[in-house]
């Protein structure tokens, strides 16, 4: 079946944030929310549903979780039990949920930087300290330094959150960074939160995702998992996700926290993620090869600009583009007057950044492309 990336869909007379965030003249290219029609296979599964007519509370979503189940098996050779699985409205409920479970007031988090807001307000909004561990740049790949942080450890640490593949830097780590990862939440005795949410969107021929709970018994025991078809399939307005936490006790103070505060989630969403991570794979499959070419095309033009710089993500549709070459206090606002409305490096910890969303047409992208250009050769 042909898919066509190249529609171009008017979303700024819809609801979206996205196109609805500047007025006319300005090209979002920020948040994390691709320009694609959604897959068929989830249209078609919506369709059904709507016609049924009635929308009461739903039952225990049975399918979805023996599709996660059999999906971790064959992709990850990863033998989940169906009561580990909590489905859940989002991803950033997990991490929020995540840090209120598992840290009491005194206690601290650890979390890379730069890295996607919520790791940080996740904490933020819990009242709790977070160390950040520096992102460094390493044979083009960014990567985690963890070890930097030792000199500031006090023992009140009790959660690392791991982000993987890496938002904003797309970098999917490989089998020997996942265990040092995992030695230092052994040495420190730390539960670890693992966003996984971009891990079917790699770029990067021979990249492979591993999920961190997958590196062995203590490893799966120590975690929690927080996965979503949002991403891949397009469906971010259609609130559906999971946390797979193996160890009963973990379980057990997740799901007390989340009592009376997190919402279930709606019946809608569940047939969404049911049709995705089923059927969705061809369409997935299709739309990688034309990501994987807006990424090139956005790098190349990237580094062509003065002042410009970006390493290619190995995975996700962003790109963080360093503008610290450029003789402009705030390269956000700055290239917001150029017409692009880019996400603020700040929001992810270093203001001399932005990050680009190329989960878009190529139409759009070589506008973009353009408009970055003259902005650029007018200072």
């Amino acid at each position: 079946m042909a898919f066509n990336f190249d529609e171009g869909i008017d979303r700024r007379h819809s609801d979206s944030v996205k196109w609805n965030k500047y007025g006319n003249e300005v090209l979002p290219m920020w948040v994390a929310d691709m320009d694609f029609r959604s897959p068929p296979c989830i249209l078609e599964a919506l369709h059904r549903r709507v016609e049924h007519g009635v929308f009461g509370y739903g039952n225990h979503p049975d399918e979805l979780i023996d599709v996660v189940v059999e999906r971790m098996a064959s992709r990850y050779q990863w033998q989940i039990k169906p009561e580990w699985i909590v489905i859940l409205p989002g991803v950033v409920a997990g991490l929020n949920l995540s840090v209120r479970a598992f840290t009491e007031a005194d206690e601290a988090t650890i979390a890379p930087t730069p890295i996607y807001p919520p790791f940080k307000k996740s904490s933020a909004f819990a009242q709790r300290p977070q160390l950040n561990a520096p992102l460094r740049l390493e044979s083009n790949r960014w990567v985690i330094d963890l070890p930097a942080l030792t000199p500031q450890l006090t023992g009140k640490e009790k959660l690392l959150m791991l982000c993987n593949p890496q938002n904003p830097g797309g970098t999917v780590y490989r089998r020997d960074e996942l265990e040092q990862q995992l030695a230092f939440a052994q040495r420190h005795d730390l539960i670890v939160c693992s966003d996984e949410i971009h891990c079917d969107l790699l770029l990067e021929p021979g990249a492979t995702h591993i999920p961190f709970a997958t590196l062995g018994a203590d490893a799966e025991q120590r975690s929690v998992t927080l996965l979503s078809p949002s991403k891949t399939f397009n469906i971010a307005g259609l609130g559906a996700s999971l946390a797979i936490i193996p160890n009963p006790e973990l379980r057990k103070r997740f799901n007390k926290t989340r009592d009376g505060i997190v919402p279930s989630v709606d019946v809608l969403a569940l047939t969404a993620a049911t049709a995705a991570w089923r059927d969705g794979e061809p369409w997935l499959q299709a739309l990688l090869p034309y990501l994987r070419r807006n990424r090139d095309r956005l790098v190349t033009a990237v580094n062509d600009i003065p002042g410009l710089k970006m390493t290619a993500p190995e995975a996700t549709y962003l790109g963080w583009v360093d503008a610290s070459g450029l003789a402009v206090e705030n390269p956000t606002l700055f290239f917001q007057k150029a017409g692009l409305g880019f996400s603020p490096g700040a929001d992810f910890g270093d203001g001399k950044f932005v990050r680009i969303n190329f989960g878009c047409t190529s139409a759009t992208l070589d506008e973009a492309i353009g408009r970055m250009r003259a902005a650029v050769s007018s200072l």
